[in-house]
């Protein structure tokens, strides 16, 4: 059987991310709720507005340190605005330690992560971690699951993973495009570049996905394009499709 170069996502694919996120976006709208209770605004609201400065500064920043906390002090700042308060420096500051406590949490690995890996390792294929967000941030994953054993420096992590950086990576690492795989959890970041680009792809959606990761694929692949329910099912998924072409 051909060896394979794999390419891992990170985040929601390999180990756990939007559950954090959604821990502190909890805390932010129950503390706003109880801030403005009096105004009548429900935490759907209050969820809508942040996602929606979230999603704009991601999509001209990148992932940053800054931008989720940002977002949080943002929408804090549209509210007293919609109802003629006085921000408080006090409050911004709180709500920007909250936004920056996510990336202290523990991370914790998806199921069978390890022995997936092991499993594609032990076959003789190639495994490449290529993710996005903040570089010390995701190496301070990487360093805490022990992750250098199988990816060891077939490491890249992204600020905006696009079709052109999907691409440069992939011209950099002199991929055979026909024996190369993009496994991830967004459409947006994973899948599309990854056919966009000509190499085969293996999407796992998410519980709770996050709405910026969600877009309408109308690429055709020129490979495989398969859609699993877990990490554990992708060896089987590539040894199926090798076995068949």
């Amino acid at each position: 059987m051909n060896k394979q170069l794999i390419l891992f996502d990170l985040d929601d694919t390999l180990v756990h991310c939007n559950i954090y996120f959604e821990q502190v976006l909890q805390k932010f709208s129950h503390s706003m709720i109880e801030r403005f209770g009096s105004k009548r605004i429900n935490e759907e609201q209050i969820r809508k507005k942040q996602q929606e400065i979230d999603l704009i500064g991601v999509e001209q920043l990148g992932f940053t340190l800054d931008h989720f906390p940002q977002s949080l002090v943002d929408t804090y700042l549209f509210l007293c605005d919609l109802y003629n308060e006085m921000p408080e420096n006090e409050t911004k500051e709180k709500l920007r330690l909250l936004g920056q406590s996510v990336y202290h949490m523990d991370i914790e690995a998806y199921p069978d992560m390890v022995e997936t890996l092991n499993q594609l390792k032990q076959s003789g294929h190639i495994l490449f971690l290529y993710t996005g967000g903040v570089t010390e941030v995701q190496f301070r994953k990487i360093n805490q699951l022990g992750l250098e054993y199988f990816f060891e420096n077939r490491i890249h992590v992204a600020r905006h993973k696009t079709i052109e950086e999907m691409d440069r990576l992939l011209h950099r690492i002199q991929a055979d495009r026909s024996n190369t795989w993009m496994i991830g959890n967004s459409l947006r970041t994973d899948i599309v570049p990854a056919l966009e680009s000509g190499i085969h792809a293996i999407f796992i959606p998410a519980d709770n996905e996050w709405n910026y990761n969600i877009v309408e694929v109308k690429t055709e692949p020129a490979g495989a394009y398969l859609t699993i329910s877990s990490l554990n099912q992708v060896p089987n998924a590539i040894n199926a499709y090798l076995k068949n072409r």
